[in-house]
């Protein structure tokens, strides 16, 4: 089996109780499926259970939609959520940017090198500093300044243009504005959101000056699916690193950003590789052997 073999991705939760996995590997193997690989994951505490299931597709005789209605009434007889994936399906992505460039870079760069499976649409911003690395990577870009007055404006033209592109997911690389409660809901975890570790104590403008002045002594950041309270939802990937006294607020801003630029990825990753189930304000994030 190669990482390139085209798969079949089930994402299954439902309430735990004794049979699932075994009904459900029946099911599969009755309609003559190889099972590439099966991860879960029961929550004890919620009473929940979780299930991520490859495919090899080779073994798909029907139409996906048949696949898919057969699979429906089965998962309706044991009260299962489920989604379905297909790994030959390349996701388009939508990237939402302000002035800051690493994220932007770092995500065109993984996308060119195979490491994000995706097509990346369009870019968007409300400044036009960015421009250039669109045109450098040919990229359509759109300005769409925000203002207070022009806010609910801008966000309709940027839900059209996120319908002409047939967008699948939204990524905000550093897009230093808060989408409305309208808008997230529309697109419940098709967004994902990246910020650095110092939220809630340093919010705002200029947080790596006040972060030195108050000594920290770790940075870290927070990629997570964005909800109506922009910084709440739940959480994809996190990591933190040790610093010292010796770095300068322009310093510690360097760390900050190479962070930054690690944890969204890796969600992003996650996300296109069909690994997230989200289940109230958490995920289950299954890895993958590579």
């Amino acid at each position: 089996m190669t990482s390139n073999q085209n798969k079949i991705i089930f994402l299954i939760q439902c309430e735990d109780r004794k049979g699932i996995l075994s009904a459900t590997s029946t099911w599969f193997y009755n309609r003559s499926y190889n099972i590439l690989h099966c991860q879960q994951h029961t929550d004890n505490i919620e009473g929940r259970y979780f299930m991520r299931i490859e495919l090899d597709m080779q073994d798909l005789k029907t139409t996906r939609k048949e696949l898919e209605d057969d699979f429906a009434e089965f998962a309706r007889s044991y009260n299962l959520s489920w989604e379905c994936h297909y790994s030959d399906y390349n996701a388009r992505v939508a990237i939402m940017v302000s002035k800051t460039s690493h994220c932007l870079y770092d995500l065109i760069a993984r996308k060119n090198e195979g490491d994000l499976k995706c097509e990346i649409s369009l870019i968007i911003s409300n400044h036009p500093d960015l421009e250039v690395i669109a045109n450098q990577f040919r990229i359509p870009f759109y300005y769409l300044p925000v203002t207070s007055e022009t806010k609910s404006e801008q966000e309709a033209k940027i839900r059209t243009l996120l319908k002409r592109f047939d967008i699948d997911l939204v990524v905000l690389a550093r897009y230093m504005q808060i989408l409305s409660a309208e808008f997230t809901s529309e697109w419940q975890g098709k967004i994902i959101n990246i910020h650095h570790g110092f939220l809630p104590a340093f919010q705002g403008a200029n947080p790596y000056r006040r972060a030195y002045e108050r000594g920290v002594k770790m940075i870290g950041a927070t990629a997570h699916y964005a909800s109506e309270d922009l910084d709440q939802g739940p959480i994809i990937d996190q990591d933190v690193v040790r610093v010292n006294h010796e770095l300068s607020p322009n310093g510690l801003r360097d760390v900050g950003k190479d962070v930054e630029r690690r944890v969204l990825a890796k969600a992003v990753q996650a996300h296109l590789e069909s690994r997230i189930i989200v289940y109230k304000n958490r995920t289950i994030v299954f890895d993958v052997e590579r």
